[in-house]
């Protein structure tokens, strides 16, 4: 039988071998305690001439002290070294909000209590990204970040940084939906379009246990008249704004999967209580492909022609543009997701097949562009024409 002196022995040389094994381990950084979700693969879609890559990144603590984002670098794949675009200071505190407080703010809005950079402890903030590629760059399969965080650990006098290096999101790859025009031709502003500041990109809807971003892309289309506005003769009637009684013509071929039409119009700059049952007024669903749905909202009571499970063709009248719902005067809100339901689905891209870009509503109609677009959505608040539909 072997002496305990020599298992005394064994054990003595086993347990530095145990510890040099196990200390590797322990050498790698534990880096921010923070969980990053993006919970929509970035979206391409073409503006003019040029690609915007748009999605969002909520950015969760997980630590007992606030902590902030410095910075945020964008690479295009896994092995560029120079970033596509870099978030930092006010571009960054621009694209940031924290869950919580007022997630729809008025554009320019000075009236920040807070640092949107900083994440309190357990607290969420989102970063909304809108990536701009020039006219000859690719659109990247995958999107790899770089996230610099700052916080003060407790009993710590300083700040320190960590790095979340190597967070990486897929972009899509479906095709984007062109579509026809929602009218049948005219000068519309494109209300509150696509744009990263836009009310509707900065809409988040909590339902149910789970969120929504379903108005991603929307516009509320407001029709202009021969006066360069969108009124004549006042405001107070819904019959004094250009676009009311509208036809309202489907984009696509596609099936009407659901239809609301209960609810009265409201007088011009008087919002009523407003639910989730009646935000979206009166609207029709069009589904025109497996998993793309086309919502059109605040139409006129009593002006909707069609019923659910009617397939319909482009340029079919579906209803009458109304004031009904979440609205203060007549216009049409039309959004693209991927689901059948106004709110509880993501909001995907489209692009018009043609139309004319006018300009910027701010400087339309004393100065005006003509440039013709193909494949486009149309920029936020654009002036643009389309032409009469061709059945």
């Amino acid at each position: 039988m072997r002496s305990l002196l020599y298992f005394r022995a064994r054990i003595s040389f086993v347990l530095p071998i145990v510890v040099l094994l196990l200390t590797p381990c322990f050498a790698r950084e534990r880096g921010p305690r923070i969980e990053v979700l993006c919970p929509l693969p970035p979206s391409p879609v073409t503006i003019g001439k040029n690609k915007v890559v748009v999605y969002e990144l909520h950015v969760t603590n997980f630590d007992t002290v606030p902590v902030t984002l410095k910075r945020i670098e964008i690479f295009a794949n896994q092995k560029s070294s120079e970033p596509l675009v870099t978030f930092e200071d006010d571009t960054l505190l621009a694209a940031m909000i924290r869950v919580g407080s007022a997630m729809v703010m008025s554009r320019g809005s000075n009236g920040r209590t807070h640092d949107t950079r900083t994440i309190d402890p357990g607290g969420r903030n989102v970063v909304f990204v809108w990536i701009e590629l020039g006219v000859n760059q690719t659109v990247p399969a995958l999107l790899r970040h770089r996230m610099i965080f700052s916080s003060t650990p407790t009993g710590a006098d300083k700040p320190k940084d960590a790095t979340l290096e190597d967070f990486q999101v897929p972009v899509r790859q479906d095709p984007v939906p062109i579509l026809s025009p929602p009218f049948n031709g005219g000068i519309w502003l494109a209300g509150d379009g696509p744009a990263n500041d836009s009310n509707h990109r900065r809409s988040i809807f909590a339902i149910d246990g789970h969120i929504y971003s379903p108005e991603r892309f929307a516009v509320d289309w407001i029709k202009v008249g021969t006066n360069g506005d969108s009124r004549h003769d006042g405001t107070t009637k819904n019959e004094n704004w250009w676009g009311w009684g509208e036809p309202v013509l489907a984009v696509a071929e596609g099936e009407i999967t659901e239809v609301l039409d209960e609810f009265p119009d409201n007088t011009p700059r008087v919002l009523p209580p407003v639910t989730l049952d009646n935000i979206a007024g009166n609207h029709i669903i069009l589904r025109i492909a497996q998993d793309l749905f086309v919502t059109y909202a605040h139409l006129q009571r009593g002006g909707i022609k069609v019923r659910a499970g009617d397939h319909v063709h482009r340029g079919d009248v579906l209803a009458l543009l109304g004031n009904s719902g979440n609205t203060t005067g007549p216009h049409l809100h039309m959004q693209v997701t991927d689901r059948n339901s106004v709110l509880q689905s993501e909001g995907v891209p489209f692009m018009f097949a043609d139309f004319t870009y006018l300009g910027p509503g701010s400087d339309y109609p004393e100065k005006q562009a003509s440039l013709p677009w193909v494949n486009s959505i149309p920029p936020d608040n654009a002036v643009l024409k389309f032409e009469p539909v061709k059945h």
